[in-house]
């Protein structure tokens, strides 16, 4: 019998919240940089932006960008480390948001150094020990499985290979949560249904935050999957957090 998981709220199968998923950001995939911006007010940029300078890049450097839907933060690699000659794999779970991103690409005529691809974060279209860094930005909570998707980075990344996931997490600062819970729940489905015209996908997206490990449960995941020198840092008191480990040298 397939374990379950969460959808928002709702108890799923794996398989389900798969389906799920896929359906969500293709029903969005049109408005979802708009929508980030009104979700965020134009923050997740500054997110984006903090992931990007602290990745740790050489030249040559091979970069795995998994849901790495629009383009976001490969684009934003290239932009910001035009001189080291990377090569970034974009890999999806939805063919919608891969075609917008190899638009959105096209459109800017950066062509060289990116290469785009659908697969499921739990189990990657990708060899074994093949990328020096791996990415990941508010995507590992629609993931089915975190664990299996831990492990799975593992599994791509080079002995010593770097893993760098931005996520929505526990606010630290007193009070900021109750005012983040009031402006997701009350405000932010409302935008889906005016702006994507899709209410419900907005409301599982405030429901997944709710439903995502917190900083230190998402530090001992990381750990359990075989990551070692895990850090992270709280970004906006707490509303994200960038996390960051290696793996073993071997």
């Amino acid at each position: 019998m397939d374990k379950s998981t969460n959808f928002g709220f709702e108890t799923v199968s794996f398989a389900e919240k798969k389906e799920k998923v896929r359906e969500v950001f293709t029903s969005v995939a049109s408005q979802y940089d708009l929508m980030n911006d009104l979700m965020s007010l134009g923050v997740h940029r500054l997110w984006k932006a903090a992931m990007i300078k602290a990745l740790p890049l050489k030249a040559k450097d091979r970069v795995l960008d998994v849901a790495g839907g629009t383009g976001d933060i490969a684009l934003g690699i290239l932009k910001s480390y035009p001189y080291l000659d990377l090569d970034i794999t974009i890999c999806d779970l939805t063919p919608e948001m891969v075609n917008k991103g190899r638009d959105r690409a096209i459109n800017k005529g950066i062509l060289k150094g990116l290469h785009w691809s659908c697969g499921n974060a739990e189990c990657l279209p990708v060899a074994d020990q093949s990328f020096d860094l791996y990415t990941i930005a508010f995507g590992l909570r629609n993931v089915a499985d975190i664990d299996a998707a831990l492990t799975e980075a593992v599994r791509v990344l080079k002995p010593g290979g770097k893993f760098f996931c931005l996520e929505f997490s526990k606010p630290i600062i007193t009070g900021l949560g109750r005012v983040y819970d009031w402006y997701s729940f009350s405000l932010l489905p409302v935008l889906g249904e005016l702006v994507a015209k899709d209410r419900a996908a907005y409301q599982y997206l405030v429901e997944s935050i709710r439903r995502f490990p917190d900083q230190e449960l998402l530090a001992d995941k990381m750990k359990q999957a075989g990551f070692v020198d895990i850090q992270w840092k709280n970004l906006s008191g707490g509303i994200v957090a960038l996390h960051s480990a290696s793996t073993t040298k071997g």
